[in-house]
């Protein structure tokens, strides 16, 4: 089976912004892979003039910030580092009847890719002018810097999510017949983070695809 992956573009982001951003990116990946009974749900983001849309599941919603937690703690053990998160969708098969056991599989068809920098708070510091004693108030300088900064992520932002809609539109022919699934999801999917180790979260992919001949995701 083929896996289509899509890597989506890089956002740098600041620590109090991830929990807004993977919340926006996951829920518009799964509301247009969700082909259950969904019950779309507007939600403005507070840190930016943009709107998505949840599938209105309760379990879902929690699923996912559990996730966003978990990748929050990871960020705070490792500053400094590029990191992902990957949403997977897979179908389970039956695996052929060893002697001892009966076991299942996971065949990947589709991943994302969320691709985050996480930049440190960046220290306000005044500086002098080698010409004059006067002392640059860096409050307004900081202030100019992190709105642009802002700025530009939320265009980022809108261009993953255009990337995300352009991928579903495009890529079709690898879904799978949809198994019978209660919920709003009608795939089986699983939201991956990066290891504690600090070994590289790709890497790390990269090695079980070699030793399985499919993409796994780490546990």
């Amino acid at each position: 089976m083929n896996c289509e992956v899509c890597q989506l573009k890089e956002l740098e982001v600041e620590h109090f912004e991830i929990r807004e951003v993977l919340r926006c990116i996951l829920h518009t990946i799964v509301f247009n892979r969700a082909l259950g009974l969904v019950r779309p749900k507007d939600v403005d983001l507070e840190l930016f003039e943009i709107t998505y849309v949840q599938c209105g599941d309760l379990e879902l919603e929690k699923k996912i910030d559990e996730k966003i937690e978990q990748f929050i703690s990871w960020v705070e053990k490792h500053p400094n580092k590029k990191s992902q998160v990957c949403l997977s969708f897979f179908e389970v098969k039956n695996k052929q009847a060893s002697w001892f056991t009966n076991k299942t599989e996971r065949l990947y068809w589709e991943q994302w890719y969320i691709n985050l920098n996480v930049a440190q708070n960046p220290k306000a510091h005044s500086s002098k002018s080698q010409h004059s004693k006067v002392v640059v108030d860096p409050g307004e300088s900081a202030s100019e810097e992190r709105v642009a900064r802002r700025a530009a992520l939320e265009a980022t932002l809108h261009e993953v999510l255009f990337q995300i809609v352009k991928f579903v539109n495009e890529k079709k022919d690898h879904v799978p017949p949809i198994p019978n699934l209660e919920g709003v999801v009608s795939f089986p999917y699983e939201i991956t983070i990066p290891s504690s180790s600090d070994s590289a979260f790709g890497m790390d992919i990269f090695k079980r695809m070699l030793q399985t001949g499919h993409p796994t995701m780490l546990s």
